[in-house]
């Protein structure tokens, strides 16, 4: 009776290899041509993907606009059915508009198109803008929102439109998960952020010196009291289009997450995630004061 090949391994002496690839598998000698093909493959891909949410934009622009001058009644009364239907299609309509900006943001993150524009700011400035414009969706959920200034941050060099739409996509992840009545905090302070050298320390005293020196960079906090995420999962919720097996269903592609995670390291900063199952989450990311100087300055995927 014939049987089909299969790959065998099999260690010590005398062991036999690999009858060969697997069947659509390519050789060993073109893995390179195949990887190459493969990153072209995804380049046009997202590529195809920005140019179809950027061609979204203009008719959803003016769906919006027609349901605005609809609530407006300056073309006639409506009823409060009416009215009621146009909120609905009101709130879909951002929700699609947020969708169509995590395509483009990516796309552009992922093509390198998305540059950092750093300039002299004041972070608790721009903290508290972002809070200003969740407030109201937060309050209409029932959920407290806080953020307290820190006045021992310094004014430095950040790209402002990147820190609020990191901040902004925090929020709204909390936003989603955390049940009404329940709490979340903003919170920025001044870090040592000891990162590891290229080099050794010429002395142990340079060394000391080191350790003891000044803040260089800012450590944000958005925590909360949601529903925690286990510890298996908190690498893979910064992965592009990834969801928690229990939360499918969610609204979202995945995105926002990802998108913080590429905006971060763009900035030169890092990202991580404390929580355990049922005790919320602490999302937190450092962005140095001086991000010229740092060489982890791009962007890039783990």
């Amino acid at each position: 009776m014939a049987t089909g090949q299969k790959n065998v391994y099999v260690s010590g002496p005398g062991a036999s290899v690999s009858a060969g690839p697997a069947p659509g598998m390519p050789a060993p000698v073109d893995l390179p041509q195949a990887y190459s093909e493969l990153q072209q493959r995804f380049q046009r891909t997202t590529n195809a993907l920005g140019s179809a949410a950027h061609d979204l934009k203009t008719p959803l622009a003016i769906l919006n606009g027609y349901t605005e001058l609809l609530q407006s009644e300056k073309l006639g009364p409506i009823s409060e059915r009416q009215r009621e239907v146009l909120r609905d299609m009101q709130a879909s309509g951002k929700r699609l508009e947020q969708f169509i900006q995590d395509f483009l943001t990516y796309s552009a993150l992922e093509t390198g198109g998305l540059k950092m524009q750093f300039a002299m700011g004041n972070i608790n400035e721009c903290l508290s803008e972002v809070c200003r414009l969740w407030s109201t969706r937060f309050q209409e959920k029932g959920l407290a929102l806080y953020f307290l200034a820190n006045d021992k941050l310094p004014e430095f060099e950040f790209d402002l439109p990147k820190i609020e739409r990191v901040i902004s996509n925090l929020l709204e992840n909390s936003f989603k998960f955390v049940p009404q009545s329940g709490t979340v905090w903003l919170h920025a302070e001044p870090y040592m952020w000891e990162r590891r050298a290229t080099a050794l320390p010429a002395s142990a005293g340079e060394r000391r010196r080191q350790v003891n020196s000044q803040p260089n960079s800012v450590k944000v906090s958005v925590s909360d009291t949601g529903p925690g995420i286990p510890a298996e999962f908190h690498q893979e919720v910064f992965d592009d289009f990834f969801r928690l097996p229990h939360n499918e269903n969610q609204d979202g592609m995945g995105l926002g997450l990802a998108i913080v995670r590429r905006l971060v390291q763009g900035m030169g900063g890092k990202i991580w995630l404390e929580s355990d199952l049922g005790a919320g989450c602490k999302f937190s990311f450092l962005i140095p004061f001086n991000p010229t100087s740092n060489p982890t300055g791009k962007a890039k995927s783990r």
